[in-house]
């Protein structure tokens, strides 16, 4: 390295060290650019991907409120219409119709199932935890039929089959989880030595809570018509005694 002195014998670097040091401080002011650069364009990623989701739930709050008003086979330019937007929003953000079926469903039926835990947990027993969870399904059931319908049924045309459930996740997730929360507390009360019965039961339970249910949402108002806490009752009837009490014993 070629070095110099000048008169009160300061080191002065030479020509190639000070392109050294230049090149150097080019390097640093580059690499902070670059890394300034790539922070802004990651919170502007970040940002849109925040208004994305933003507006995504916007677009699945105002299709609930249409289809609650407009009935369940409302089409998807009747829902965008409700929600003072183009149809070609909505399928840019859910695909088709049964994209917003799903997306809706995962909201609704989250609701739904916290609704249920909430009221699981307040109960004594596993018949009263039964009965309130069955009550609770109705009541957030009745209160919308007709989003209830939307989420859990595929249109007429459209692909796989007509219950949603064969091609809905959220669906399809959610009885899974409300299964477990009544095989939960029925192991407790049962012991581990039930556990084949606790395999089948808790599956067939649902299947009769959402048939008996369903077909009661669908039922004409009516003298015949049990309100919602009797059909609960009922229903909760069903999956501890069956129908033995209601059959005639011969004598």
């Amino acid at each position: 390295m070629l070095v110099s002195f000048d008169q009160c014998q300061l080191l002065i670097p030479s020509v190639p060290d000070t392109l050294g040091i230049v090149n150097t401080r080019h390097e640093e002011f580059a690499s902070a650019a670059a890394d300034a650069q790539n922070t802004a364009v990651d919170g502007r990623t970040a940002r849109w991907q925040s208004h994305r989701e933003e507006r995504r739930a916007e677009l699945i709050r105002q299709a609930r409120k249409a289809v609650h008003r407009l009935g369940s086979d409302a089409s998807m330019e009747d829902i965008a219409g409700a929600a003072g937007t183009s149809k070609s929003v909505f399928y840019r953000y859910f695909g088709d119709k049964a994209g917003l079926q799903q997306a809706m469903g995962e909201v609704v039926l989250g609701q739904m199932q916290r609704r249920m835990q909430e009221a699981a947990q307040l109960a004594q027993t596993p018949r009263e935890g039964l009965f309130a969870m069955v009550s609770a399904y109705l009541q957030m059931a009745e209160s919308s039929p007709h989003v209830y319908a939307f989420i859990t049924r595929l249109t007429p045309g459209e692909a796989s089959a007509q219950d949603a459930i064969a091609a809905s996740g959220a669906l399809g997730n959610f009885f899974e989880q409300i299964t477990e929360m009544i095989a939960t507390p029925m192991r407790e009360y049962l012991g581990e030595e039930k556990e084949a019965v606790l395999v089948y039961w808790p599956t067939a339970a649902i299947g009769l809570v959402r048939n008996a249910g369903e077909m009661w949402l669908g039922s004409p108002a009516g003298g015949a018509k049990p309100d919602q806490e009797t059909m609960a009752a009922q229903i909760t009837d069903w999956l501890c005694l069956g129908i033995a009490p209601a059959l005639k014993t011969s004598t």
